[in-house]
């Protein structure tokens, strides 16, 4: 009989004892507004902002509702208008482009490779052509591209980098914290993330005119004397009667499990690459199916974990999907013609200007993706790896499409 996964693949691990007295502290005194607040008091907000930075080592960091509203906070501060192209990823996931297109801007997208970052020869080619000034980087799954060989680029033609950190925190190119390259980098606390709060971003920055704003469009109500993680009161001079009020605040409830967590970053994303690699072992030498490769300057946080089965059709894809489902094993695909869930493609963006990518449309085809939760043990992704091993090895050997 065949061996079948029992586990839950959205179960993620429970929020740490500490977390959870923090927690009923703030639910204790009610003061739950970030900016709610008695005399002497900092609230958990400003606190966790100050250790994220800290983590960082950046000067400056914002705390968000949701990574969707930090990205849009960011393409704000940093100058996008409407009407403005946009660069971006073929491969992300949507409320990238719906953060673009949230400020009246055109999402423009790049083409990715089959190591799932960024083509830096479609980069400066889509440069030229939509003159954007603006990149908004996805670290997509949690794959970073050669970031000297990016920044290079960016720089010699004046544009600007947002990274979207959503899949990276606590990851590094070349031992630089991933969000540390761009002027600006967006990271998410949503809870299939790195930190979970349900819900949450934040944005990190050394520029402290771009924070100045950024605070100031995340609804500061001018107390922005509160924020300990942020620029000098002078900064925000220019600013007070003129940026809008686009309220996307953090509170304190949310912050006060975060800081915890943020504790044990590092703890944790060595227990996910343990499971990552596990995995990976396993899915190795299967005919028909393509490790992603990665960098040997890359640092990565496994937390999920993609592989290609190129120039398959939709029908044995569909088969191994729906092979390893029976099995409890769960399994996306970037490739459908419709969105799914989170799967969804550049062409399914219709609020984006159609683009034509037949690059990306055959690497996108052949994409599956799983998430790998800390909930899982060793030799549950033993097991799982042995479950995709032998389903794809049975319709790759199979001639029938049906």
């Amino acid at each position: 009989m065949a061996k079948r996964f029992n586990g839950n693949f959205t179960q993620q691990q429970p929020i740490p004892q500490d977390g959870i007295d923090a927690a009923l502290a703030v639910m204790g005194h009610g003061r739950l507004h970030r900016y709610n607040v008695v005399e002497g008091e900092i609230a958990e907000v400003a606190l966790f902002e100050q250790e994220f930075a800290a983590y960082m080592g950046t000067e400056y960091a914002l705390a968000v509702a949701s990574g969707g509203s930090a990205i849009a906070c960011a393409l704000r501060a940093v100058g996008v208008k409407v009407g403005d192209n946009v660069l971006t990823n073929a491969f992300t996931l949507a409320p990238v482009p719906g953060a673009i297109s949230s400020v009246g801007a055109n999402p423009v997208f790049v083409d990715v490779t089959n190591q799932l970052v960024i083509d830096l020869d479609d980069l400066k080619s889509k440069m030229a052509e939509y003159d954007a000034k603006v990149l908004l980087l996805s670290h997509m799954r949690g794959h970073i591209c050669d970031m000297d060989a990016l920044m290079e680029i960016c720089d010699r033609h004046d544009v600007q980098v947002i990274e979207d950190c959503a899949h990276t925190m606590g990851a590094r190119w070349k031992n630089v914290l991933s969000g540390k390259h761009g002027v600006i980098a967006a990271f998410s606390t949503q809870t299939y993330k790195h930190l979970n709060s349900g819900e949450g971003g934040i944005l990190i920055s050394d520029d402290p005119d771009i924070m100045a704003k950024a605070i100031m469009l995340s609804g500061s109500y001018m107390l922005f004397d509160r924020h300990i993680a942020g620029p000098d009161p002078e900064y925000y001079a220019d600013l007070r009667m003129e940026t809008p009020n686009i309220s996307g605040r953090m509170d304190n409830l949310r912050a006060a499990i975060l800081r915890p967590q943020l504790k044990r970053l590092d703890d944790q994303v060595l227990a996910w690459n343990q499971r990552y690699r596990m995995i990976e072992k396993g899915l190795n030498n299967i005919p028909g199916l393509e490790i992603v490769t990665r960098d040997p300057d890359e640092f990565y946080v496994g937390s999920s974990i993609q592989f290609l089965l190129m120039d398959w059709s939709d029908a044995k894809i569909a088969r191994v999907l729906d092979g390893c489902a029976a099995r409890g094993v769960e399994l996306k695909w970037f490739g459908g013609a419709m969105p799914t869930g989170f799967t969804s493609r550049y062409d399914s963006w219709r609020y984006a200007p159609a683009q034509s990518l037949p690059q990306s449309d055959k690497i996108l085809a052949g994409i599956v993706d799983m998430r790998i939760p800390l909930t899982f043990s060793l030799e549950d992704c033993q097991l799982i790896a042995e479950i995709i091993s032998q389903e794809v090895s049975r319709v790759f050997q199979s001639e029938d499409e049906v």
